[in-house]
């Protein structure tokens, strides 16, 4: 015989007023366990075939197009549901429900697919000690220490002079070869292990191994480095001029993994952005309707300021919004002002999860919980809120009245302690518009390094926040 606790009435008022984070596994169903783990199987699928910004462009657009998303350049005045393809490295997906009032304004969810990795350099292959390297020069922030004595893959695309475009993936199948940056063994490590983290590894340092089999196994001055010139040219057709046209990353090799006895956790590299990119499209997706006009947008060089002509801190979005309208033949330059000024927008990326090993560094009551689902980031920056785009108190009620409308765990949440470093996103480029912006992602451990830990249950709360925004804002 079980027995019913009646609560007081302090409890009552307590449960009424107070403010409390929840675990977003406690209470659930098989039913509901399985949608959370349907989601993650689907998103690293996406993750394991989005390695750089072009492959998960590409990705974003096979799946657009299985669910009616057409490019623009092929689409019809009729079509609804459009895809816009910006030099392969940013893309908007545009759900039009309302062509003849484009100056009220869209709901726009905005993340970025770049992510911190290993760029080769313009002229990166040299031989020193009968062994060939190329060099690199790290893009994003990084810990450089992480990035050593691991396998990883290279991607990317080699246009060449006559421009023809090479695509390159090696490291990924299993008989492929690897590529890895050498360490210094602890025996002779003495004054490395003097060094402070930042230096302990240099970035001049971080040249990935190549080979070692001089060219037709002679012996001549850089036979080494010819041979894997040689290799290159009978593979891919290129030469050693045609790196400075190339797009080369290397990232760790792999799939994306679950981590723990239970699965609960995504392990990969790339989630700082592509879990909030993954769940705004899919939330995207499966809007079956809607009386506003939606859009997802996918950015580039979030990492390095945004910058470029793909970055938020260019004029990228308004040109994308642009090609919308005009597509519909609605409306003039004031039409686009008006309605980027009228549209509210989810800067969608991630936060730092409290880890129990770092807990020094962040404030609990103010910091994202792994498990208790989607933050709610009112604004970024560091110290006085430096760098930030901080949300109207207006918008930010109207985002919680939607997740609470659709029972999305969502939580409160800034980066870290004040004075203890801090961030930004791209929600101050697009506030200057004039739209509302607030920052809403997932809180992940590792952030910015080469292997990040998502809990699945907060990457499908993130997807069910921006469904809801798309829903009710």
């Amino acid at each position: 015989m079980t027995t019913t606790h009646k609560k007081s009435e302090f409890e009552k008022i307590s449960d009424k007023l107070s403010y409390k984070k929840k675990n977003g596994w406690e209470g659930i169903t098989t039913i509901q366990k399985n949608a959370i783990f349907n989601l993650a199987e689907k998103y690293k699928h996406f993750l394991n075939h989005g390695k750089t910004e072009r492959e998960a462009l590409r990705y974003i657009e096979k799946c657009a197009t299985n669910f009616g998303y057409v490019n623009i350049e092929k689409a019809k005045e009729k079509d609804r549901k459009l895809f816009l393809n910006f030099d392969n490295v940013t893309g908007t997906l545009a759900f039009i429900n309302d062509s003849n009032h484009f100056e009220e304004g869209f709901l726009m969810v905005g993340a970025h697919i770049d992510a911190p990795r290993l760029d080769i350099k313009g002229l990166p292959l040299y031989e020193a000690e009968d062994m060939a390297y190329m060099k690199t020069h790290y893009y994003g922030g990084i810990k450089k220490y992480q990035w050593v004595t691991r396998p990883l893959a290279l991607h990317g695309v080699i246009v060449l002079e006559n421009g023809k475009r090479v695509d390159v993936i090696i490291g990924e199948d299993v008989n492929d070869p690897v590529f890895t940056i050498n360490d210094l063994l602890p025996h002779l490590a003495k004054d490395q292990m003097n060094k402070n983290a930042r230096t302990v590894i240099e970035g001049e340092s971080l040249n990935i191994l190549v080979g070692s089999i001089p060219y037709k196994f002679k012996k001549e001055k850089e036979a080494i480095k010819i041979a894997i010139l040689s290799y290159l040219h009978e593979k891919y057709g290129i030469k050693e001029e045609d790196f400075i046209s190339a797009e080369l990353q290397l990232v760790p090799a792999g799939n994306a993994r679950d981590v723990g006895f239970d699965r609960s956790f995504v392990g990969s590299h790339g989630q700082d952005d592509r879990i909030c990119s993954y769940a705004g499209m899919q939330a995207l997706f499966d809007m079956k309707q809607s009386k506003k006009n939606l859009i997802m947008m996918f950015f580039d060089k979030e990492e390095i300021g945004s910058r470029g002509n793909a970055g938020a801190n260019s004029n990228i979005l308004e040109r994308m919004v642009n090609n919308v309208i005009r597509h519909y033949g609605k409306g003039d330059y004031n039409t686009l002002i008006k309605a980027l000024e009228n549209s509210k927008f989810l800067s969608a990326d991630v936060n730092a999860g409290i880890d129990p090993e770092w807990a020094a560094v962040t404030e609990r009551m103010n910091s994202g919980k792994i498990g208790c689902g989607v933050c709610l980031t009112k604004f970024t920056g560091s110290g006085g809120k430096s760098g930030s785009n901080e949300a109207h108190a207006e918008f930010v009620a109207k985002c919680r009245h939607a997740f609470n409308k659709e029972k999305v765990l969502w939580q409160s949440a800034e980066l870290g302690k004040v004075d203890q470093g801090g961030g930004g996103t791209i929600a101050a480029f697009i506030a200057e518009y004039g739209m509302d912006v607030v920052d809403c992602g997932t809180p992940v451990l590792s952030m910015h390094s080469p292997f990040e830990i998502s809990s699945k249950v907060d990457l499908y709360h993130t997807y069910k926040a921006y469904k809801a925004f798309y829903k009710h804002c």
